[in-house]
């Protein structure tokens, strides 16, 4: 007899070989924090720490597919989205989407800065996407993208996050991993306007892959043993922090963070 409640956590996410991001990221963070995983594939790569080879994305109709066969049997409690480039895959999704918690991580822009998505693609997300979203995670280059604002400060970062939520999304995370400060600031305005900064200390490493994916997936399974939005943020931002400064330091290049505990 199950004692406890193990959440559904459908993920919708491209495959990453190197298992360092994306659904093999996605996947661990979930089964830490006790979650069920359940996935709908959207692309597979050929990548390793080095970088991506190869993209595969997989036909729109067979994702849908994926998706219609957990929802129609497995009845996820939350939805978890990665990186998504197709117009039509975007919209497909949001019309799947309404009736779920939905907690979207905009993979948009990499750790680079390069935009990783077209235009188009942009405002179908912002449009469509968006306003589905119990929570969106965007790091700081996606939500300058999303916010129409230039971010140099925590002030910034407070004032793209208000205009995310004004597009329709319920709650925010702004992540401060990518400036420049020792000091990460993470924003997290919720629907009621509340305004709560999570700090931590910057690690420096290069073993960093998989950060954005495991923080939110971790968020969505918090999300779904029900807990607080403030203490899932707060919890999957030291889960991260703990997996870069226990990374096995694998590859010769950003490699993974470690998942789980040793």
């Amino acid at each position: 007899m199950q004692k406890y409640k193990i959440p559904k956590i459908l993920i919708i996410a491209g495959s990453d070989s190197s298992g360092g991001a994306g659904i093999q990221a996605d996947i661990k963070a979930v089964t830490y924090f006790k979650g069920y995983a359940m996935t709908a594939i959207t692309a597979v790569t050929s990548q390793n720490t080095k970088g991506v080879q190869a993209i595969l994305p997989l036909p729109i109709d067979h994702v849908d597919s994926q998706i219609n066969s957990v929802l129609d049997d497995l009845k996820p409690d939350v939805i978890k989205t990665g990186m998504l480039a197709d117009k039509s895959l975007i919209k497909m999704i949001a019309n799947k989407v309404q009736d779920y918690r939905l907690i979207m991580d905009p993979v948009m822009v990499a750790t680079s800065g390069d935009t990783l998505v077209a235009e188009d693609c942009i405002s179908v997300i912002k449009e469509c996407l968006l306003p589905k979203s119990f929570l969106i995670t965007p790091n700081l280059y996606e939500a300058e993208l999303l916010s129409n604002t230039k971010i140099t400060n925590v002030d910034d970062q407070i004032k793209a996050a208000f205009k995310i939520l004004e597009l329709g999304a319920r709650n925010v995370l702004v992540k401060g991993g990518h400036s420049s400060s020792d000091l990460i600031t993470d924003v997290l305005i919720q629907e009621d306007k509340k305004v709560n900064r999570f700090e931590s200390k910057k690690i420096n490493s290069k073993n960093t892959h998989g950060t954005g994916c495991s923080l939110a997936s971790s968020i969505a399974c918090l999300i779904g043993h029900d807990n607080d939005l403030n203490k899932s943020v707060q919890k999957a931002i030291n889960y991260v922090q703990k997996g870069i400064s226990s990374a096995p330091n694998f590859g010769s290049g950003n490699g993974p963070i470690l998942h789980f505990d040793v």
